[in-house]
C-alpha cells in the first residue's frame, strides 16, 4: 500500500460529507470512488462530483464490486447513526473515519471498538481541531511542564443555534439523531481539553433549557459543568447555543503555577493571553477559518489533515492522530456530564 492510492467512499452527502470529498479528491494520494445517501442525488448538490458512483444505501454499497477494492469508509452522517454505521463498515473489513462524536453512548463506541478489533482495522475519529496552531501549541507548552501545577481550567461556548439552524426537515435537534448540544456543537472543544488536561472526575452538571423548547427535541440548549482534575486541579465548562444572532466565543483559559494563558476568539482560534514564566510568546501559523454551514460556522476547517493523517497511517508513515479510544473518551466524558445533571 506504500505506493498506491488509497481509495475512500463517503457517506452521507451533507456539508461535512462533501468536505471530505472534497478533501480526498485534493489529495494525490487518495481516491473517492463512492457515495452514500439516501436521499436523491437531485437534492444532494453533488453535481461536481459526477464521475463518483452514488449509492443510496450501505447494503447497495457493498453489494457493488465497486466496495471490493475500497479501503476505507468516511462517515459523516447523523451522529445517531455513525456507531452502526460504523460497525457495519467495519464488519466488511474496511478501515473507517467517523466524524464527532463516534456515538451518542459510551457503550456504542466501545462496540465500535470492539468491532475495529475484529475485523483488524482502523478507526479514526475525526476531531480536527487539534491541527489548529494555537491548539498544538498549548498541548506543547502542557506536555513541556513550562506551565508547572495546573490549578484551574474553565472552557468556555457560547454560540447561537436558532430557527436559522433547527430546520424542520433537518436531523438537528432530533433526539435520537443529534444527541445533544454538547454532542453536536461542542464535542471538539471537550477533545481539546481531554487532550489537554485529560480525564475528569467528581463531574456535577447544572442543564437549562432557555429558549429552544418547541424548536428541537432537546432537553439543553445550556449548561455549567463543574469537575476535578487528575493532577488535583478543577474545572468548569460553560456552554449555550442560546446566544443571540451569532457566536460569542468558544475559549480555554488555563491558571497554572508558572503562568496563565487563554486560547479564545469565535472558534478557539486565537491566543488571547500568554503569561508564563520565562518564556516568550512565539508567533504562530494563521488559524483556518470555521467550516460554512450557510448562516454558521463551526470549529476549523482542518478536514485535509485528517485525510492526510489516514493516508499517512495505513501507509505506515505517521501515527494515528486521533485514536478509537480517544473517541469514546469523549463520548464518556459528555455521557458523565448528561448524566450528574441536577
Amino acid at each position: 500500500m506504500s505506493d498506491s492510492k488509497i481509495k475512500f467512499a463517503v457517506i452521507g452527502c451533507g456539508h461535512i460529507g462533501k468536505r471530505h470529498a472534497e478533501m480526498i479528491l485534493r489529495n494525490e494520494m487518495s481516491e473517492l470512488h463512492a457515495l452514500i445517501d439516501v436521499k436523491p442525488k437531485e437534492e444532494l448538490g453533488i453535481e461536481q462530483y459526477s464521475d463518483v458512483k452514488l449509492f443510496n444505501s450501505i447494503d447497495a454499497f457493498f453489494d457493488s464490486e465497486i466496495a471490493l477494492n475500497i479501503d476505507v469508509v468516511n462517515i459523516a452522517t447523523p451522529n445517531g447513526l455513525h456507531a452502526q454505521q460504523a460497525i457495519a463498515c467495519l464488519e466488511k473489513g474496511k478501515h473507517v473515519v467517523i466524524e464527532k462524536p463516534m456515538a451518542l453512548s459510551s457503550a456504542d463506541a466501545q462496540a465500535v471498538i470492539v468491532a475495529s478489533e475484529k475485523a483488524g482495522k482502523t478507526v479514526f475519529c475525526v476531531m480536527q481541531n487539534r491541527y489548529s496552531p494555537p491548539s498544538e501549541w498549548l498541548k506543547g507548552i502542557i506536555d513541556s511542564g513550562k506551565l508547572g501545577k495546573i490549578f484551574m481550567v474553565q472552557l468556555n461556548c457560547y454560540w447561537n443555534r436558532d430557527d436559522r439552524y433547527y430546520k424542520a426537515d433537518s436531523w438537528h435537534g432530533d433526539a435520537k439523531l443529534d444527541g445533544g448540544t454538547l454532542y453536536t456543537q461542542f464535542s471538539h472543544f471537550i477533545d481539546l481539553l481531554y487532550w489537554m488536561v485529560g480525564d475528569i472526575s467528581n463531574v456535577q452538571s447544572q442543564l437549562r433549557n432557555f429558549n429552544h423548547e418547541g424548536l428541537t427535541e432537546l432537553k439543553e440548549d445550556s449548561g455549567m459543568v463543574q469537575f476535578d482534575l487528575q493532577g488535583g486541579g478543577i474545572g468548569c465548562i460553560n456552554f449555550s447555543t442560546s446566544v443571540w444572532n451569532k457566536n460569542l466565543e468558544s475559549s480555554l483559559t488555563i491558571i497554572a503555577e508558572n503562568g496563565s494563558i487563554k486560547v479564545g476568539g469565535q472558534y478557539m482560534d486565537k491566543v488571547e493571553v500568554c503569561k508564563i514564566k520565562d518564556y516568550e510568546m512565539p508567533i504562530l501559523a494563521p488559524t483556518n477559518p470555521g467550516n460554512d454551514y450557510g448562516a454558521y460556522k463551526g470549529s476549523a476547517a482542518n478536514h485535509h489533515y485528517v485525510i492526510e493523517n489516514v493516508i499517512n497511517v495505513l501507509k505506515g508513515q505517521a501515527p494515528i492522530t486521533v485514536k478509537a479510544i480517544e473517541g469514546l473518551k469523549v463520548v464518556d466524558m459528555i455521557e458523565r456530564m448528561y448524566n450528574s445533571s441536577s
